[in-house]
């Protein structure tokens, strides 16, 4: 990038918001997802629209690429600029512009932090859902770009069943409006669905928004205790075929257990294979009837105890050390590989059992954790990024990990999306035909390739792309795996 071009740019956003100095450079070089690095040409920090627009003129006139990002928190390497050129952060873009009570929906920029929108729109009687575990410090921007989920999914859904309306601005420059506060609309394609998801690989998102949702009357929370994994899933299947759908319905093992109670210290029996910890909302006397059906039916499939928090703190309390899991897995090795992989519902057990034998046959250590509700595990590799053999076996677990996931009927991701960690893994979701659609609706929105390039559709084998550096000199190191 040169100087004329670097000047055109500054002149945009101002001397303040154009970030080029190698320590500047360097924070924007990775994200939350570990093994992953490149450094960007220069960091633009617009205010509005209007400095987005111009922006990606410049950018589509000289071919450079445009990485848009907020936090940083997510876990596929969605926001590493691999190809350089420009990061765009949107965390100017931060007006909680409106909290529509008439039409239950909610308006704000993507700069906007989730648990902001949660705090927001509970003070005056209404709930917004989807609560990614990142959520105190993830942008509603980035939660859309992902399509995030987190716990509350197996009742609510994620982020796309809530995005009602977008601005984004194309490649082009252009500004596109779509969506809005319509409860019915099926006008033409559903191209707000479609940017959701898309990772910034197809427009940039500058204001987002969502519908909204009375807030719940009461809610408790409940743990139940397992000494086999199995029963554990089975209680999932069965509470499910019950025709009970509880807001809640987590699974940690043994080793996460562990791990959680050396962090929370909240007094987990570590003796227990399992444990599922269920939240329910709704009415008073609903949450009350479900929760009795909850408890007797965890008993009947072998739960050795089964609790119901008797204080709203003390299920927060519950809440909190499983929101806790990652951190505290973080803490025993030097770097941590959160993956997720979703199966029916079904299948559950025999995923758990798949990635137990997996973690052995590879000699690697994988604590497993997740939405037991909806079906998605977050094995957590726990390993040494220095010690290359032990990641190259890191991977090939979690390649047969991936694999194991669409034999069952599964996905290769639930809520973390595809971005660099799992490209190489798509087609194996989507097929050939698939690929070529998506690769199409690709060059529709963005012809020049300059949206996020890298992401989502691999261009080799390759697996995992470790790009390290001294502050200069960058070099790549590749595995390639069949």
């Amino acid at each position: 990038m040169d100087q004329q071009i670097k000047s055109e740019l500054r002149s945009i956003v101002g001397q303040n918001y154009f970030l080029d100095s190698p320590n500047e450079l360097y924070v924007y070089s990775y994200d939350a997802t570990p093994l992953y690095q490149a450094m960007p040409d220069v960091v633009l920090i617009p205010a509005c629209v209007e400095e987005v627009s111009a922006i990606m003129k410049v950018a589509n006139k000289h071919r450079i690429p445009i990485v848009s990002r907020g936090s940083g928190t997510n876990l596929c390497g969605g926001t590493v600029p691999v190809e350089g050129g420009i990061v765009l952060n949107m965390n100017r873009l931060n007006e909680f512009k409106e909290i529509d009570q008439e039409n239950l929906t909610a308006t704000f920029g993507p700069g906007v932090i989730t648990a902001d929108v949660h705090k927001a729109v509970e003070a005056v009687g209404l709930f917004y859902p989807p609560d990614p575990g990142s959520m105190r410090i993830s942008t509603m921007g980035g939660n859309v770009a992902e399509c995030a989920g987190g716990m509350r999914g197996l009742k609510y859904g994620v982020t796309k069943d809530y995005v009602m309306g977008l601005e984004a601005v194309l490649p082009s420059g252009d500004v596109l409006r779509v969506g809005g506060k319509n409860a019915k609309d099926v006008a033409g394609y559903d191209v707000t669905k479609l940017l959701v998801g898309s990772e910034g690989t197809l427009a940039v998102i500058t204001e987002i928004t969502v519908k909204l949702l009375p807030l719940p009357a009461a809610k408790q929370t409940m743990v139940a205790y397992y000494n086999d994994l199995a029963a554990a899933a089975r209680t999932v299947q069965r509470i499910i075929v019950s025709k009970i759908i509880p807001a809640t319905m987590e699974f940690l093992d043994q080793a996460t257990m562990t791990v959680v109670e050396d962090f929370a210290r909240i007094g987990l029996p570590l003796d227990m294979k399992a444990m599922l910890i269920i939240e329910q909302d709704g009415s008073e006397w609903q949450v009350e009837h479900d929760m009795k059906r909850i408890a007797d039916i965890c008993r009947a499939e072998g739960a050795t105890e089964v609790r119901t928090a008797q204080t709203v703190e003390e299920g927060a309390s519950l809440m909190a050390a499983r929101r806790s899991a990652l951190s505290a897995l973080a803490r025993v090795k030097p770097t941590t590989i959160l993956e997720d992989a979703t199966v029916p519902r079904a299948n559950l057990a025999a995923m758990v059992e798949q990635i137990e034998n997996i973690a052995q046959k590879y000699g690697v250590q994988i604590c497993t954790f997740g939405h037991a509700g909806d079906g998605n595990l977050h094995p957590t590799c726990l390993t040494d990024e220095r010690d290359k053999e032990e990641i190259y076996r890191v991977e090939q677990a979690f390649e047969e990990i991936f694999h194991t996931a669409i034999q069952l009927g599964g996905t290769i991701t639930g809520e973390h999306g595809v971005g660099m960690a799992k490209a190489g893994y798509l087609d194996l979701k989507f097929g050939p035909v698939g690929m070529e659609v998506m690769k199409r609706i690709k060059e529709a929105f963005d012809p020049n390739g300059i949206m996020n390039p890298g992401k989502i559709f691999a261009k080799s084998t390759r697996r995992r792309v470790v790009v390290k550096g001294d502050g200069c000199g960058y070099k790549q190191c590749e595995h390639t795996h069949s």
